[in-house]
């Protein structure tokens, strides 16, 4: 079992219960899922950006990821229907848990003049999303074999009732939010 799994069945569900003033257990907010997100817009150009790409996905991760194509044309872009733009990794229970683990405690803390991330990033429904610069940040990458820096979007999806709930869910796993 993960760490940080273990610490929120340990401790973190207990102490938010109470916390949140919640009667029944089974309304104490978790983690659902967290959705890893790479826009690959230069990869209509060059497929290789695609491969390196999924590649550095896959070993931040630990899970292949999926390949996204472009739902509609959009001629601005000079993207068509089809055409694969971004790729995406979904990752749950145990993978997810490690994954937090290694993000909160060394990628994050890896960021170039870090202050916190933003508290205003939840979405009303208890999610929260932000997005990295650089894929350099996380310590399975190594910078000397990285071809190009991509950044990638980060989505946790709970199951909080509220944006407050959420918050609370975060700091108790001590997610560097700004005060």
């Amino acid at each position: 079992m993960a760490r940080l799994q273990e610490k929120y069945q340990n401790e973190i569900a207990g102490a938010l219960q109470k916390e949140l003033d919640l009667e029944n257990p089974m309304r104490v907010p978790q983690i659902k899922k967290i959705t890893v997100n790479m826009g690959l817009g230069e990869a209509i150009g060059n497929k290789k950006v695609l491969e390196a790409a999924s590649s550095d996905l896959q070993m931040i991760t630990g899970q292949k990821p999926i390949i996204r194509n472009a739902r509609k044309s959009e001629a601005a872009f000079k993207i068509r229907e089809g055409w694969p733009v971004g790729a995406k990794v979904t990752l749950r229970r145990e993978r997810m848990y490690e994954f937090l683990d290694r993000l909160i405690s060394v990628a994050i803390p890896r960021i170039r003049d870090f202050r916190g991330l933003n508290p205003n990033s939840f979405d009303g429904r208890g999610n929260y999303a932000f997005g990295l610069t650089e894929q350099i940040v996380f310590p399975e990458i190594e910078y000397d074999k990285v071809d190009a820096l991509r950044g990638m979007d980060i989505c946790i999806t709970m199951d909080a009732e509220n944006d407050e709930h959420a918050k609370a869910l975060l700091k108790a796993f001590n997610f560097p939010l700004k005060a």
